[in-house]
């Protein structure tokens, strides 16, 4: 095993140092029944953060939104909530806070482990970042090949597209669902300190449905 080296941290989080790929291995199946705890890695450093109350509402109401958008717009989707993803040959790891396939929705199909040696990562990941992590969560994401993550930060959903350099840049729009601007999603969600969350779901599907018949958002096939 590493020698470790803790940062002092406040208590939701704790960042190790000089942790190796073996011992990150072990604490993912130590904390495998924690699904409040997110573990993310970086090439020897190994963040451990407890999600509080506040940031996984947020979590689960953007999800259900998109979960929502996606349904409505009929697309094929394969969802992966927080699964853990990694490359050993990255050195990098983290879990989401949701993910889904869409375009590759077909070569995940059906499966019950995902490796992203062979299979192609989330198309879409959602980051709620209310917990601010001490790692560079973005550049993990690059590593792994997620092409798209829509990320929660200051009252307003960034679209963030990944690049033929690896990169990422900030978009209006989706790409793997064609014509959305994720903005609009943030403003749904605004209005949730005056509307119970399943009448919030109705509105915004009744509003997708409006933007669909007028053209507005134009799907992948």
């Amino acid at each position: 095993m590493s020698t470790v080296k803790a940062k002092p941290l406040p208590t939701h989080r704790l960042v190790l140092d000089y942790v190796d790929w073996r011992t990150y291995g072990k604490f993912l199946r130590l904390l495998s029944d924690r699904p409040a705890v997110h573990l993310t890695y970086d090439r020897g450093t190994l963040e451990i953060m407890t999600l509080s109350h506040h940031h996984e509402s947020y979590g689960y109401i953007l999800a259900r939104f998109i979960d929502a958008l996606t349904e409505e717009l009929s697309l094929p989707v394969k969802g992966g909530r927080s699964t853990t993803f990694r490359r050993r040959k990255r050195k990098r790891g983290l879990e989401p806070d949701s993910c889904w396939w869409i375009t590759n929705e077909a070569l995940v199909r059906g499966k019950r482990e995902i490796d992203l040696r062979i299979d192609p990562p989330p198309d879409l990941a959602l980051e709620v970042d209310i917990t601010h992590s001490s790692l560079d969560r973005l550049e993990i994401y690059a590593a792994l090949g997620v092409p798209e993550v829509w990320r929660w930060e200051k009252d307003s959903l960034v679209c963030h597209l990944l690049d033929d350099k690896g990169e990422y840049s900030v978009s209006s729009m989706s790409r793997v669902i064609s014509g959305f601007p994720p903005k609009e999603m943030a403003m749904f969600y605004l209005q949730r300190a005056n509307m119970e969350e399943n009448a919030l779901i109705r509105e915004f599907r009744s509003w997708v449905q409006q933007q669909a018949i007028a053209g507005r958002f134009v799907q992948k096939q």
